[in-house]
């Protein structure tokens, strides 16, 4: 029999995900948004309550962050030891604190991080990394297994510190020069060098990244204003040094 796995919170990603979980989980599902119907056709999951998706061998919280501590405090009441939650979240200190201190003793936490999404994952994901941080039990390196040799990813195994470390850099900074640049309004350029053209691939790639995700990439890294900081600060020094 198929282990059943719940995702609470069916936004961009949660519906990306379905499809390629579908094959392999018993799927169950919840959003309080949104009128999930339409999927739960087209790719035979079931539609349940908050409560009914709590009963799911595996539950996942695909929420964003400033609302999972709020989440995190509905699903604890209907939780039981041996069960497993895990969290989608771009960051992960926050989420991880979050976790421990709401989910009963006995469930195990895992948190991820899929470093893709609906468009850099639109042409498939195989090869594409995940982070995984293992919070409590001691059932990361099934998760890991099925990751690497189901989904074909590439897993990075990380602790919640060192991933917002690096995401500090290779996301929130990102993020921000993309931001800069659109509202740079740059006309087309039909005399592009190369450098400039992967510069408009990153740009497109994140420009459909909802501003609630920007902002929690921004305000929920404990690591994110140090980075931020410093960036600016090489910008000013830059400018100092071409006025000169």
């Amino acid at each position: 029999m198929k282990k059943s796995l719940g995702i609470i919170g069916v936004g961009a990603f949660g519906a990306f995900a379905i499809p390629h979980l579908a094959p392999y989980f018993d799927l169950h599902v919840y959003d309080s948004t949104r009128d999930l119907a339409p999927l739960a056709e087209q790719y035979n999951v079931t539609v349940e309550t908050l409560e009914g998706v709590c009963n799911c061998d595996m539950i996942v919280l695909a929420v964003p962050v400033p609302v999972l501590e709020s989440v995190a405090k509905q699903v604890a009441p209907h939780v039981k030891p041996g069960q497993l939650v895990m969290d989608v979240a771009s960051v992960k200190v926050i989420p991880a604190d979050i976790l421990q201190s709401t989910m009963p003793e006995g469930v195990d936490v895992i948190g991820l991080h899929p470093l893709f999404g609906p468009k850099s994952g639109r042409d498939g994901i195989k090869g594409l990394n995940i982070s995984v941080c293992n919070i409590r039990g001691d059932r990361a390196a099934h998760v890991i297994h099925f990751l690497k040799d189901a989904l074909a990813l590439n897993v990075i195994e990380t602790t919640p510190e060192e991933h917002d470390r690096e995401m500090a850099y290779s996301q929130a900074l990102t993020h921000i020069i993309a931001r800069a640049v659109v509202a740079l309004d740059i006309p087309p350029i039909k005399q592009s060098t190369k450098t400039y053209a992967l510069l408009r691939d990153m740009i497109d790639m994140i420009s459909h990244d909802s501003d609630e995700l920007f902002r929690a990439i921004q305000k929920y890294n404990p690591y994110a204003t140090e980075t931020k900081d410093a960036f600016f600060e090489a910008v000013r020094q830059i400018e100092d040094r071409l006025g000169a």
